[in-house]
């Protein structure tokens, strides 16, 4: 597997890692990069993520046998029409958004029957500091990849995404865009707005910022998320509203029983009800990473 050009369009850290990666597997010959911000095009050329920097979307992907959309999923609509007439069943074409039933109805509506091109893709991995001065090569190495096809998608283009991005050492997952969506509503955009909200609550109070001084690390890493990109947020929570509020009541009943111990003085059913969820929590584990070949 090996490809002529890569066509990156956003060259931030999602799309220049994914650059890095490819070349450092020796799987691409050039690579051709476009971002809505000029300086960012040229940082990555200067950084050596990218070899040529595109004027425009559609200049990005000409000559590119495969394209990944690494912009914000409100924007994947408008760059999906501003490429179409370069999207061809021979050019495999994957964004990386974080949201997908959003993005695969942008899609039909952009590229109509060359829908079968695109591979929506979600890579579950990331950085705290976004731009593509913090892109790495290693940064989809161990990770998982959500591929969430149509039916119409073509399958040799589905293969060869599942190949490439096994190649850079992830681990490919595939699955339908609404079930992508309900699970991710679960363990990963809930957990934003948790962290947005929680941290607001505190740091709002009158003494807030006497009690920040006295925060720990337990503190630090149930709010580290909080410090995401807002926009990237905005944009997810908003895309994927009606999981994130199902999720979002969920835990409220959760809270709401905890809570109804507390007011009840019941210490007992008080631990026994955290006794359970830590013996939960204790036997859940994160995927073990991929031993070197």
């Amino acid at each position: 597997m090996f490809f002529n050009q890569l066509g990156v369009i956003g060259c931030g850290l999602m799309g220049g890692s994914f650059a890095l990666a490819l070349k450092k597997a020796g799987l691409v010959k050039r690579v051709v990069g476009y971002s809505k911000s000029p300086s960012t095009t040229e940082m990555a050329k200067r950084l050596g993520v990218i070899d040529v920097a595109a004027e425009s979307a559609l200049l990005a992907v000409s000559g590119s046998d495969i394209v990944l959309i690494a912009v914000p999923v409100s924007a994947t609509e408008a760059t999906l029409k501003a490429i179409r007439h370069m999207v061809n069943p021979n050019v495999l074409v994957m964004d990386v958004g974080s949201t997908k039933g959003d993005v695969v109805s942008a899609a039909k509506r952009a590229l109509g029957k060359q829908i079968d091109a695109f591979v929506p893709a979600h890579p579950i991995t990331g950085k705290e500091s976004g731009g593509v001065q913090n892109a790495d090569a290693g940064l989809y190495n161990d990770c998982q990849v959500i591929l969430t096809p149509l039916p119409q998608t073509n399958a040799d283009l589905v293969q060869r995404a599942t190949d490439v991005w096994s190649a850079l050492g992830a681990r490919v997952l595939k699955m339908t865009p609404e079930n992508h969506d309900a699970a991710f509503a679960a363990v990963s955009h809930l957990p934003h707005l948790l962290a947005f909200a929680y941290f607001q609550s505190v740091a709002a109070q009158p003494a807030g910022r006497d009690y920040l001084s006295l925060a720990g690390p337990g503190f630090r890493d149930f709010t580290r998320i909080a410090a995401s990109e807002p926009a990237v947020w905005r944009d997810i929570l908003m895309a994927n509203k009606a999981e994130v509020l199902i999720q979002s009541q969920r835990f409220r009943q959760a809270l709401d029983a905890i809570e109804a111990l507390l007011k009840d003085d019941d210490a007992t059913g008080l631990e026994a009800r955290i006794r359970l969820i830590s013996e939960a929590r204790a036997q859940w584990a994160l995927p073990a990473p991929r031993q070197p070949k």
